[in-house]
């Protein structure tokens, strides 16, 4: 059985997981008016990364007896500045996800809930594996710079980041098989 504090935390998560996958979908919108193809693919494949998360909450709660309540989720923006705008904005929020997973292993040790502490360990590795590759891609950008010739060399840049997480995903996958 899961208290009461843990579970209003783990909706808590479950909010800000739906919220990423509907801002990085919103992103991936915005890149491909942009005719940031590459960009666009990596940002959609994100969003399913972060419903994925979300799922993973949402199973877990009713394996311990809880209730996942479907979030309400805001609008996220629909224009940007820029592709590195939108990686700042993606690293700050995967940031921002950092911490909120930090707090419930927080309230794991002080609650003794050791079950959702061993639960959250694959999050706080995703967590640092999300802000690497987001820190990553801001290197990149950059690097390339971004003007307007630029821009299609971030795009291809992205095409790989995209066949990495792809890799990494259908790994991980297997291994759960």
């Amino acid at each position: 059985m899961i208290s009461e504090n843990m579970e209003k935390a783990l909706n808590h998560q479950i909010s800000l997981e739906a919220y990423a996958s509907q801002y990085y979908l919103a992103m991936a919108s915005w890149c491909d008016r942009e005719g940031m193809e590459g960009a666009a693919q990596f940002l959609h494949f994100q969003s399913i990364e972060e419903r994925e998360h979300m799922m993973r909450i949402f199973h877990y709660l009713s394996e311990v007896d809880g209730f996942a309540i479907t979030p309400s989720i805001p609008q996220p923006p629909l224009t940007f500045k820029s592709i590195q705008e939108v990686f700042e904005l993606v690293y700050e929020h995967e940031k921002k996800v950092t911490h909120s997973i930090n707090d419930l292993v927080g309230i794991c040790y002080k609650e003794n809930d050791y079950n959702t502490l061993n639960f959250l360990q694959w999050y706080v590795e995703e967590q640092r594996e999300e802000e690497n590759q987001a820190r990553t891609i801001l290197d990149k950008i950059k690097l390339i710079g971004t003007g307007d010739q630029s821009l299609y060399f971030i795009d291809k840049e992205m095409n790989k980041f995209l066949a990495a997480a792809q890799a990494a995903d259908a790994a991980e996958n297997d291994t759960n098989a």
